[in-house]
């Protein structure tokens, strides 16, 4: 199966990690859907903040998304953890909807 037969499914769980520039105080992880809020500091740059949880769908990854745009965060890297969520989509839509 081609990478690019997956469809992602908008209204599902998935797993993200998020990466942003600068420091967030851990005790905002009720603000991002619960998500774990770890800190990263390399010497010599700039401390970037990981977000990584599970979010309900596609509309609470966006409300995420832009709470972090709302307190002028810089969004670096969005990636999506868990492709078990994904289907196939080379299926033809018979297949799929007797599936």
């Amino acid at each position: 199966m081609n990478p690019q037969d997956k469809l992602f499914l908008f209204d599902q769980p998935g797993r993200y990690r998020i990466f942003v520039q600068g420091q967030l105080s851990t005790n905002w992880s009720r603000r991002f859907s619960d998500m774990e809020i770890t800190v990263q500091e390399l010497a010599g740059q700039k401390p970037v903040t990981i977000l990584t949880g599970e979010v309900r769908d596609q509309a609470a990854l966006m409300g995420v998304l832009n709470t972090l745009y709302d307190m002028r965060c810089a969004v670096l890297k969005v990636e999506q953890l868990d492709t078990t969520l994904l289907i196939d989509d080379s299926r033809t839509d018979e297949t799929r909807q007797s599936s």
